[in-house]
């Protein structure tokens, strides 16, 4: 069930443990505009960034190239038999090894759940590779309720037979907290979440990722990135969070503005974790967000 295409092109390569990795390269790179690297959630993959990718790629004014990375174990990159690897420190790694293997040492970011938990170890790490962070509902805080809901779904995922099925299925799971989506939204939905296996549908990634998750004990505090997250204090930061997200919450949103000297918050209405960027005005407010980011000096350290 993937994208058109003639709209990108594939990009293989290999981790640094031999992984033969994949991500979606959009439009070219000018020496002018930093390009931009687009991080999934924890079982979702590239598809989920294709119609914001296309709409910076093809920007009449000053388009970008955008990269989509798949980790290991989602969409066309391999899986991994070790499932000690399915964790942010290896995909962090994973991601500066594709930007070598790019010839990207600096770029603009926009990390969706797990992808903006991989950005804060990025930060930690190489910060210097950061031109701006864009943040799609997530933080360095998480509601136990909104992971538990997490849990919850993917360890009773159905398993339907067709699109329409499908789609039937998100819309009676997910709602009452996307309220705000339209068919068109829900058919792009389900299109990047499942690919054809035979007659049936199933979600585009390994079974072996929820492993760690199953086992995850949410009546307990969780830990936190506040740490990790205090590594952006010189990098342009947005984050987006969904009004009806259970996993962001406003009293984090606020506090990492308090911590941020340059920080951009957008509430969206009618959505909940994650919100889709490609819908209302929100290509237009991310596009003018990495323009500034990009133009901002860098900041001495703190």
């Amino acid at each position: 069930m993937n994208a058109d295409t003639s709209e990108y092109e594939d990009f293989y390569y290999a981790s640094a443990d031999g992984l033969r990795l994949h991500a979606q390269i959009y439009g070219r790179r000018t020496p002018d505009r930093l390009p931009v690297i687009c991080l999934p959630g924890l079982t979702r993959n590239t598809r989920d960034f294709h119609e914001l990718a296309l709409y910076l790629s093809r920007d009449t004014v000053a388009p970008r190239q955008v990269i989509s990375f798949n980790y290991r174990g989602r969409g066309k990159s391999a899986y991994d038999p070790n499932l000690k690897n399915y964790n942010v420190g290896v995909e962090a790694n994973d991601i500066l090894t594709g930007m070598q293997a790019l010839g990207i040492d600096r770029a603009l970011f926009i990390g969706t759940s797990r992808g903006g938990l991989i950005l804060h170890v990025l930060a930690a790490i190489r910060p210097e590779v950061l031109a701006g962070i864009v943040l799609n509902d997530i933080g360095p805080a998480l509601e136990p309720a909104g992971l538990q809901n997490i849990k919850d779904y993917l360890a009773k995922a159905p398993r339907p037979r067709t699109l329409a099925e499908a789609v039937a299925v998100q819309r009676e799971t997910h709602g009452a907290a996307f309220s705000a989506l339209d068919g068109d939204d829900w058919q792009r939905m389900v299109k990047a979440i499942y690919r054809q296996d035979g007659e049936t549908l199933i979600p585009d990634f390994d079974p072996g990722l929820l492993s760690d998750l199953a086992t995850m004990d949410t009546s307990k505090p969780l830990p936190d990135m506040w740490p990790q997250y205090a590594a952006f204090a010189n990098i342009p930061v947005m984050v987006i969070r969904g009004a009806n997200s259970l996993l962001l919450s406003a009293a984090t949103l606020d506090e990492m503005g308090r911590r941020h000297p340059d920080f951009h918050a957008i509430t969206v209405a009618g959505q909940g974790h994650a919100p889709f960027l490609e819908t209302g005005d929100l290509p237009q407010r991310i596009a003018a967000f990495l323009d500034r980011a990009e133009a901002t000096p860098t900041m001495a350290p703190a």
